[in-house]
């Protein structure tokens, strides 16, 4: 399974390509959509379009993933990042690919177990689930790669899988796996 990860924004989209073979998850390709500020909108959002098309093209995922937007303070800049979704799930659905949305929380709970984590414990489980050490990550790419990787978790996870509410818990149940 490919998976497309997207953190969409008109300035810097990030989106990331993950892999999914013989339950190990491995990195196929990242980047992001820059866009200049002096650009106008709908110019910006079509290089988005166009990009997550050319990725979409080129990577033929089999689904797509995307951060679902948060409410913040200024309305405008929500309205400003619907618009960023929109386009990139238009690119998703109109190469009939099956789209899921999810919410920041939900993608930092899955990646380092805490939906109140930092962007550099993302960036820090995104760069070692992924065996990418030496490549200095991106907030937008880091957070893109999560998204996928998010998916990937949520698709292939076992239903009867018992989740863990701290480290404390999972320690207990799972001893030999203390390095000492």
């Amino acid at each position: 399974m490919i998976v497309l990860g997207v953190d969409p924004g008109t300035l810097s989209t990030g989106f990331g390509v993950v892999g999914w073979k013989n339950g190990k998850l491995y990195q196929i390709h990242f980047g992001t959509v820059k866009n200049n500020s002096v650009d106008s909108m709908p110019l910006r959002l079509h290089t988005i379009y166009s990009k997550i098309v050319e990725v979409i093209n080129r990577y033929h995922p089999d689904e797509f993933a995307i951060e679902s937007a948060f409410y913040g303070k200024n309305v405008q800049s929500a309205m400003k990042l619907g618009h960023a979704r929109g386009v990139s799930i238009l690119a998703a659905v109109q190469h009939e690919l099956p789209t899921t949305e999810y919410a920041p929380r939900e993608i930092k709970r899955a990646l380092v177990g805490n939906g109140a984590a930092s962007k550099e414990q993302v960036a820090y489980m995104v760069r070692n689930i992924l065996n990418l050490k030496k490549i200095e990550m991106i907030s937008d790419v880091s957070d893109a790669l999560a998204v996928a990787i998010c998916h990937i978790h949520r698709v292939f996870s076992p239903p009867n899988r018992k989740q863990f509410n701290n480290w404390k818990s999972f320690i207990e149940s799972h001893p030999e796996r203390i390095v000492k």
